[in-house]
């Protein structure tokens, strides 16, 4: 090949190598600038840029937010509600997408498109209703709140029933020859074969769970059920003028997320696939 030919081809690459790098700066320096903000000693921070990321630094802000609040109880709430809301929720969309995928009843479509419209309309649109019921029901300020009203997602149930749409017959049919029943077919089939696109749903909603502040906000009234969210906002309401406190609870409350990106960046990946997503 010519040389003036691969030098050519190498340009694009090049390209793609400036554009990568560039965006991971833009996204690195805010996660930077909290970071350094937070390890600042408080009423320290300045104005000038330079100086900001000059010492001192101090662990003291993380020791103050430990003694002065209730940290690790909110941490504890958020990872069990994220935890929860995932496993059921994926247990529920599992279930729903198989008998829409493999059962015949009667009218299977209707159900299907209900389901689908749920996606047409934003959570704060049906905020007022899901208050009134979790009052009748009597679950607000408690876990209940928290978990229940997240399990319906109809983005999950799209998804794994188109995934169920495409596994062979031939394998549904072995599976009856064996003598597996539905429950069977789809505890030994379907479920193993939607490992990844389980892995992805399951990150995606803990993710959605964690950093989720409207509905716990408006159904927890005691401070030992707040989650690390709802905490955090009613902690950074007596630092209006000084910058390190909030950095330092907001830099706390990323550090899940970043592990959880860090280690399951793969499926993150293969969950934008499934669901269709293009940023």
């Amino acid at each position: 090949m010519p040389e003036h030919a691969s030098r050519k081809l190498s340009l694009p690459v090049l390209f793609l190598y400036i554009v990568a790098f560039s965006l991971a700066v833009i996204y690195i320096v805010p996660i930077l600038w909290m970071v350094v903000t937070s390890l600042k000693p408080e009423g320290s921070v300045i104005g000038e840029i330079g100086r900001r990321f000059l010492p001192p630094f101090t662990f003291e802000n993380y020791q103050y937010i430990f003694d002065h609040a209730p940290i690790v109880r909110w941490t504890m709430n958020s990872l069990f509600v994220s935890v929860v809301v995932p496993i059921l929720s994926i247990i529920n969309a599992s279930l729903a997408a198989y008998a829409l995928s493999r059962i015949d009843f009667s009218y299977k479509k209707i159900v299907f498109w209900v389901i689908l419209s749920g996606m047409m309309l934003p959570g704060e649109a049906t905020i007022v209703s899901l208050y009134m019921v979790a009052h009748k029901l009597e679950i607000l300020d408690s876990y209940y709140a928290l978990i229940l009203p997240a399990l319906a997602g109809p983005l999950a149930v799209v998804i794994v029933r188109q995934f169920y749409d495409g596994i062979p017959n031939e394998l549904v049919d072995a599976a009856k020859i064996d003598g597996c029943g539905l429950f069977k077919t789809w505890w030994n089939i379907f479920l193993p074969l939607s490992k990844p696109v389980m892995a992805a749903l399951f990150i995606f909603s803990f993710l959605g769970t964690w950093n989720d502040f409207l509905w716990p906000f408006l159904s927890i009234q005691s401070e030992e059920l707040y989650t690390l969210p709802i905490g955090i906002s009613f902690f950074m309401s007596s630092y209006n003028q000084d910058e390190t406190m909030p950095m330092t609870v907001n830099a706390y409350a990323s550090i899940p997320i970043i592990i959880v990106f860090i280690f399951f960046q793969k499926y993150i990946v293969k969950g934008i696939t499934f669901t269709g997503i293009k940023g």
